[in-house]
């Protein structure tokens, strides 16, 4: 492993050992300052435009130069309950510089203020305003990490159900698909994941879900049918509580017969490839080549 991998691991165990219980708001400030952090090492080649929803707002990162065909859809993180534009704009910014592609990303609606299904709502209204802009499905790539991974895949679902057409690929990084927290990695990774504590994911989950059944697809996607399902790629740390979630996730999509691929990171933590370390050259270099492959070489 790195050094500098090495480091900032022991910055995250440091950190998470002295986590007593969970405080929504300070968790929210934290994000809003690597999101702003990582817009503003980009902010020179890319142009933002914010776009006002009725309940939300989104925004544009779209490179100064000639772009690729094709558009990202980035759904953040934050356990349904943390993560602003700033916070979207961050990684929206670094998935649009590395592939010259445009970046679409929304601070969808959060719990406790608005609990479930207000997040899946504001994607459907993204995803059906990227259609209305005049993007095919077949040019849309829907990509999110952690609540935003089972968001994609919840979106999917929802979007299958009411008859939409499912858009050309998924890029789950470290996705969250089970918010009843069966997964073994839940308990068996507990006492080695620098990122997560099942206190604050358990508080997460009832924040978000309140009193609907968690089995609910909406909420945990593995528990839903994947059959149709466009291609998909998933990252994942072997040391997070949520290792499981991928898993099951990759083994959903293999028996449906869904083209998918999973990379798991020894050593590493919950969404490793945002925090620009070594290790996660080759997680850039695997989802440029999904992209160029999905979206027929066009990137």
């Amino acid at each position: 492993m790195d050094l500098g991998t090495i480091t900032i691991r022991e910055a995250l165990a440091a950190k998470n050992k002295n986590r007593s219980e969970e405080h929504i708001e300070d968790t929210r400030r934290a994000q809003e300052k690597i999101g702003k952090f990582l817009e503003k090492i980009y902010d020179d080649n890319l142009i933002y435009q914010t776009v006002m929803f009725r309940n939300f707002i989104g925004s544009w990162a779209a490179p100064k130069e000639q772009f690729h065909n094709g558009i990202i859809m980035y759904v953040h993180g934050g356990g349904f309950c943390c993560g602003n534009l700033d916070y979207a704009k961050g990684f929206a910014s670094v998935l649009a510089k590395k592939y010259n592609i445009r970046v679409f990303c929304l601070a969808y609606r959060l719990a406790p203020e608005y609990p479930f299904p207000s997040a899946l709502e504001d994607c459907i209204e993204a995803y059906k305003y990227l259609l209305s802009f005049g993007y095919s499905p077949k040019e849309i790539v829907l990509a999110g990490e952690s609540a935003g991974g089972g968001l994609i895949n919840s979106l999917c679902l929802k979007l299958r159900d009411i008859g939409e057409d499912l858009p050309a690929g998924l890029i789950n990084i470290s996705p969250w698909t089970d918010l009843t927290l069966s997964g073994e990695s839940f308990y068996r990774n507990a006492d080695i994941d620098v990122a997560l504590t099942p206190m604050q994911l358990s508080f997460y989950a009832e924040t978000y879900a309140e009193s609907f059944d968690r089995k609910k697809p909406y909420i945990s996607p593995v528990f839903g049918d994947f059959k149709g399902f466009p291609p998909s790629l998933i990252f994942v740390g072997s040391d997070e509580i949520l290792l499981d979630d991928s898993l099951r996730l990759y083994n959903k999509l293999s028996d449906a017969g869904v083209d998918c691929h999973i990379s798991v990171g020894e050593g590493l933590w919950h969404v490793y490839p945002l925090y620009g370390i070594k290790e996660s050259k080759s997680v850039y270099d695997q989802i440029y080549s999904f992209l160029r492959r999905i979206l027929n070489d066009k990137i």
